[in-house]
């Protein structure tokens, strides 16, 4: 089983090492080993890294071409290392880069794609994924039954992340690059940080807000209840359609999809639509004017009221308990 280790300037995306664990349990019942692809510039501690984390083997490409993600370098480096060494399967995040490259190596390979799935099982030498289905309502269980290598994205946070083991060793592979940099269309010329704000699709806390905050400002209540449990900021596509949040904000079908331990429904009626963005969050609470809001069918804990008056009093006994 083969897992692409996805970084951004040398540090490794948390879903990475969660496709990590995933393959390890593979592996683990049914034999063989998990080889880790590790693609960058000075990404040469990210090796060990992997090790550390469970895998047995890194397949390690440190290169200029390889400093920042683009499809058309990583594709062709990973699809011509798949068929040197016929792995049995792909795992990677199902990230806004691993959404873009397993379709692409997938096609390369004449294989198939399993997409956002939140389970995995083995069964006759294959893999059997769950995938969510018609907005959340269904899930699904896929499998290539042919075609090989399988190629599975993993949804982020859907499975635990590993703790890494110090103590643990492995074989190290250099590879080179696929392209030379005079072969490569696309170039990054820089990139625009979005500061002071936490990750949604890493957050383990988000706290949304929807058209119920009334416009722009009624976001102040749910920063501050942010702040204090060190949580990302989430929205319905009604309050991103309406200007007041942007779209990077948006949960939903729409959107971004979620995993976090704790989902924050402030405002939100909780369309189909929004549901199918977070619904496999772990405790979801709601909070609403609306006691018939869909919303309260889904979350664990439901709070009817002004989320004016809710979300600063969460706030502050939230304050008082950390503190």
């Amino acid at each position: 089983v083969w897992v692409w280790i996805e970084q951004f300037r040398g540090e490794v995306i948390s879903s990475s090492w969660e496709a990590i664990r995933a393959g390890r349990s593979i592996v683990d019942a049914f034999g063989g080993q998990v080889t880790a692809c590790a693609f960058g510039q000075g990404v040469e501690g990210l090796a060990q890294e992997a090790i550390q984390y469970g895998a047995d083997r890194v397949l390690l490409a440190d290169d200029a071409t390889l400093a920042d993600f683009r499809v058309e370098a990583y594709a062709p480096l990973l699809t011509r290392l798949a068929q040197e060494h016929k792995p049995a399967a792909i795992l990677l995040g199902a990230t806004t880069r691993g959404r873009e490259l397993a379709p692409t190596v997938a096609a390369a390979l004449e294989t198939g794609a399993i997409a956002d799935v939140t389970a995995l099982e083995v069964e006759d030498g294959n893999i059997l994924a769950t995938r969510p289905i018609y907005s959340g309502k269904l899930s699904s269980k896929c499998v290539i039954p042919e075609r090989r290598p399988q190629i599975v994205s993993l949804r982020p946070r859907a499975f635990p992340r590993p703790e890494p083991d110090g103590g643990r060793t492995g074989e190290i592979v250099h590879v080179a690059p696929a392209l030379a940099e005079d072969e490569i269309k696309t170039k990054v010329t820089g990139f625009a940080a979005a500061e002071g704000q936490v990750s949604l699709a890493d957050a383990a806390i988000i706290v949304a807000g929807g058209r119920g905050v009334g416009g722009p400002d009624g976001f102040a209540p749910l920063v501050d209840l942010t702040k204090t449990l060190d949580a990302a900021l989430g929205a319905s596509r009604a309050a991103v359609d309406a200007g007041w949040i942007p779209y990077a904000q948006q949960v939903g079908q729409t959107g971004k999809t979620v995993s976090p331990d704790l989902y924050v429904a402030c405002g939100i009626s909780g369309a189909i639509q929004h549901q199918a963005g977070m619904r496999t969050s772990k405790i979801i609470v709601a909070v609403n004017k609306d006691p018939e809001a869909p919303i309260f069918k889904l979350a664990q804990y439901g709070i009817v009221g002004d989320l004016f008056q809710v979300v600063p009093a969460l706030t502050a006994a939230f304050k008082e308990r950390l503190d």
